[in-house]
């Protein structure tokens, strides 16, 4: 039998060991671990930065037409558009500053006695006094001086983070390019640019939702002062300017100046506080279903149930700022999540 001796035998490929192949997806997973840890423990950090972000997106929607009608520079557009702000503050300080420092006043030293006559109102019902009994069964008589000491405490850390929030706003508004490009730096080439596109579009996103939703704030907070002037019921211009402050906070914020307004109002007496529960309970209705169907037509649209599960979510997680923050997070997260993962990887 003759045999073949000149076949080439083919080469042998050295394998590796299986183990090996799990080394990049362990790696991979090991390094979003320490993002997420790293992440959650700079969470005041990265929530400052957030804030900031919204601060500078404001002030570029704001500089972006007077840039264009003026044929100004970005920069030179942003500093405007900072002057202008800046302006509007004191001329508004000037304006009713000394009548709401007054009023803010008087709400503080009247805000124990409406608590008071809440109180004695509840304790003469059978409901009531039970729930008094639960109450004061749970709080100690003495004052916590040890919670008013970190309240203080935090309430100074606050205005100092305010502060340095505006500043870097400034900052990010005056050269967005070239923080966005140094962000994009740190993600790999074949990625920048839908991750870029994704930015852009979550800036866009910001900027139409931060426009609806101070038309919300808007009309909450003035047709709460006018009902509540029209009501008779003190401190109008101060509850009205609180209602529109706290319209930023999903489900949460309304709720808070409600009570309060409802807690003033029955200084005056029961039915004054049933009226006034009324009117904030017909305003959250007309700004919800008629005003902001209509605003977000154009605006970005946050569904309600994201809106109050944001809060919740972002609230355990961060405290506070993550409630405050939590419908801005909500908007830029289901930007990126449908760019990012939706269009880039389950339809891509």
């Amino acid at each position: 039998m003759n045999t073949r001796t000149d076949i080439p035998l083919p080469a042998l490929k050295p394998t590796t060991p299986a183990r090996m192949g799990y080394i990049r997806p362990m790696a991979l997973v090991l390094f979003l671990g320490v993002l997420v840890l790293l992440a959650f423990r700079l969470s005041d950090l990265l929530l400052m930065l957030f804030g900031a972000v919204i601060v500078a997106v404001a002030l570029h929607a704001l500089a972006q037409p007077l840039g264009r009608y003026l044929r100004l520079s970005p920069r030179l557009a942003v500093a405007l558009a900072v002057a202008l702000a800046v302006v509007v503050i004191m001329f508004g300080s000037w304006l009713v500053g000394d009548r709401l420092v007054a009023q803010f006043d008087d709400l503080a030293r009247k805000l124990p006695k409406a608590l008071s006559t809440l109180i004695s109102w509840a304790r003469e019902r059978t409901i009531g006094e039970a729930l008094w009994k639960v109450w004061r069964g749970t709080n100690a008589d003495d004052v916590p001086w040890a919670s008013v000491a970190v309240a203080a405490t935090q309430a100074l850390s606050a205005v100092g983070g305010i502060g340095l929030v505006l500043v870097v706003g400034v900052y990010l508004a005056a050269d967005p390019l070239l923080y966005r490009e140094g962000l994009l730096r740190l993600v790999p080439p074949a990625y920048r640019g839908r991750v870029d596109d994704a930015l852009i579009a979550s800036g866009h996103a910001l900027s139409r939702w931060l426009l609806g939703q101070g038309i919300s704030m808007l009309f909450v907070g003035t047709s709460t002062a006018i009902g509540l002037a029209l009501l008779g019921l003190p401190l109008a211009l101060t509850l009205g300017l609180l209602a529109g402050a706290l319209a930023f906070i999903p489900f949460f914020g309304p709720i808070a100046s409600g009570v309060l307004a409802v807690l003033l109002a029955f200084m005056q007496g029961p039915e004054l506080a049933l009226y006034v529960a009324i009117l904030c309970v017909v305003i959250q209705q007309i700004e919800g279903n008629l005003l902001m169907p209509l605003v977000q037509r154009w605006a970005v649209e946050l569904p309600p149930v994201l809106g109050i599960t944001a809060a919740v979510i972002f609230g355990l997680l961060f405290g506070l700022p993550g409630v405050i923050l939590a419908s801005p997070l909500m908007v830029v997260a289901m930007v990126l999540v449908r760019m990012l993962y939706v269009e880039g990887v389950l339809e891509s």
